[in-house]
């Protein structure tokens, strides 16, 4: 038995007062409009309706019963319009976790103007460099690095990218310039600790045509976020390797050097994730419009590669 369907049939007749008046207003058949009702007071054990061939009257307990499901339904209604209203306009409470870099030196600049422009959605903004299941914590949206799999969850990409190997020249005017990968092994480097088991990620080069080569290196730092990780390469500290999304505009002003050009390879995709039950939600979808103008921006002014959304 369809309960809820029952509440409303229920509902509307003793309204109407009429089994046929019920029926041509929920666009069904006196006969099922019927059923509906008889099916409901079997399931309750109670008769809700008096009948006659002239009138439907609500029994005593029919009364009690009716009050409970116009509640009941007033609160659905009241769930599906706000539902439809979220989908609608960007309003309520938005959930967010993204890279550390991206947080402070892209995110932040734009979202005077974000904020400005949604001025119904709260934020709650987290910033951490490891992988993040929104599920378990509670996240509607998250910018993640890297192929996203899992079946429940939309993965809107925003940026491509690229590996680079770079380091400060004031690193490269004491040191030296590494002309291969192995050359590294006798310079300072600097390492991103992986969050899936704390050791530090091995780096990778292009290896002829369609290869890739991993480089496992003792490394003079090493760092569990991307930012200090850039601003220590920045002040000449050593050599690093990671994506042109992080180095793309230190490259362009010349505040970093692009080493081993000719051994980089593709690097991990920038993507806005979320789950797919609120994907048609406005506030879900005009932040990640968000994230995607801020990278276009970004990308068009560090000269780094357009993305493949």
């Amino acid at each position: 038995m369809d309960q809820l369907q029952g509440m409303r049939v229920f509902a509307r007749v003793a309204e109407l007062g009429s089994f046929a008046r019920a029926a041509d207003d929920l666009d069904m058949s006196r006969a099922m409009a019927s059923s509906y009702v008889a099916q409901l007071e079997k399931h309750l054990g109670t008769r809700l309706l008096h009948r006659t061939t002239r009138k439907v009257t609500v029994s005593p307990e029919g009364a009690v019963y009716l009050e409970r499901c116009k509640r009941i339904l007033g609160e659905i209604q009241a769930a599906d319009d706000e539902m439809r209203h979220a989908r609608a306009r960007p309003q309520g409470k938005l959930r967010i976790d993204v890279p550390v870099a991206f947080g402070r030196y892209l995110l932040m600049p734009a979202l005077p103007a974000f904020t400005e422009r949604y001025p119904e959605m709260a934020l709650e903004i987290r910033f951490n460099d490891r992988y993040v299941d929104l599920a378990a914590e509670h996240i509607d949206v998250v910018l993640r690095s890297g192929e996203v799999k899992t079946p429940d969850l939309i993965a809107r990409r925003v940026a491509t990218s690229r590996m680079v190997t770079c380091a400060a020249p004031g690193y490269l005017a004491r040191y030296g310039v590494p002309r291969t990968p192995a050359d590294l092994r006798n310079h300072r480097t600097i390492g991103f600790l992986r969050s899936d088991n704390s050791r530090p990620a091995d780096w990778k080069f292009k290896q002829g045509r369609e290869g890739v080569q991993k480089l496992k290196l003792n490394f003079a730092l090493s760092f569990n976020t991307s930012e200090p990780m850039v601003s220590s390469a920045y002040e000449g500290q050593g050599i690093i390797q990671t994506t042109d999304l992080l180095l793309g505009r230190g490259i362009a002003e010349g505040r970093i050097v692009e080493l081993l050009q000719e051994y980089s390879c593709e690097g991990p995709p920038l993507s806005v994730v979320y789950p797919r039950a609120t994907q048609h939600l406005a506030k879900v979808r005009v932040f990640a419009e968000f994230a995607a103008e801020i990278m276009r921006k970004y990308q068009a002014r560090a000269r780094v590669p357009t993305t493949g959304t």
